[in-house]
């Protein structure tokens, strides 16, 4: 079933997760709920610890939660096997990370042309793929050049080009520009706002950094495991402060829209 305009494509239910036992366990997810409506791009802020990259890891299945469910596009993820989670992984959610994660002895043609490879996809369609891909993320020059010969900016535009390869539904990124300068940062965020709206792609992204925070169409603030609330239920960050489908108290926001913790809007570190 695909999400249309206005519609949920990630719902997310009654997610907990924990990590240890006993009075020495970490509650790294509490009761989370919410949703992410298709073709928007959804920012979590938090501090280091907040449970931001597990909620993630679950919405993506990279990791599975010890209660509650996960639909993304009308799919149970958290009722998939290891085949179904891979599946889902190679059609439906990509995921860029802080590291990169570039294979090495790869041009940057050959890092975005990978998943096409590993999907047979026909090498002339997969030329053509990657040629565009490289031209939407601005490095169309730089295509038979090594992650090494890379500034960090342009290997975060690979592995952003990289991620689109298969045309995924939803993208995860977890802190992207969490290595790069703030003005290599601004580009690279400018980039997945602009891929948002040129690819048709729904976003979910993690960030510290401010300027991200202001590109989103919503914003979610998570802090010790728990989404954070005021009483009327509204979401912190966006102005109109809605969130479809949920019960009031689950999600808040500031009364002039700023994200909690400083004055111009920045989150406190």
């Amino acid at each position: 079933m695909n999400a249309g305009p206005g519609r949920p494509l990630v719902t997310v239910r009654g997610v907990h997760r924990s990590f240890g036992t006993g009075p020495t366990a970490v509650h790294a997810l509490r009761d989370v709920s919410f949703d992410v409506t298709a073709g928007t791009m959804v920012v979590l802020v938090g501090r280091s610890g907040s449970g931001k990259t597990t909620l993630l890891n679950v919405i993506g299945g990279l990791d599975r939660p010890d209660a509650g469910t996960v639909l993304v596009e009308g799919t149970d993820v958290t009722a998939l096997d290891e085949d179904g989670l891979s599946r889902l992984r190679r059609e439906k959610v990509a995921y860029v990370f802080q590291t990169f994660g570039l294979i090495p002895v790869l041009s940057a043609a050959e890092n975005v042309g990978a998943p096409l490879r590993l999907a047979r996809v026909p090498s002339a369609e997969r030329e053509r793929r990657v040629e565009l891909l490289l031209e939407l993320v601005g490095l169309a020059d730089h295509a038979e050049q090594r992650p090494g010969e890379l500034s960090g900016g342009q290997q975060q535009r690979v592995a952003i080009a990289r991620a689109l390869a298969a045309s995924p539904r939803l993208l995860i990124a977890d802190e992207p520009t969490g290595q790069l300068d703030a003005e290599t940062g601004l580009s690279v965020m400018a980039l997945l706002r602009g891929v948002v709206e040129s690819e048709g792609v729904t976003a979910l992204v993690s960030t510290h950094d401010p300027v991200m925070i202001a590109l989103a169409d919503r914003v979610i603030r998570i802090n010790d495991g728990r989404l954070e609330e005021e009483p009327n239920g509204q979401l912190r960050g966006q102005p109109n402060g809605q969130l479809e489908g949920l019960p009031d108290g689950q999600l808040a926001e500031e009364p002039d829209g700023r994200i909690e913790g400083q004055a111009d809007g920045r989150e406190a570190s």
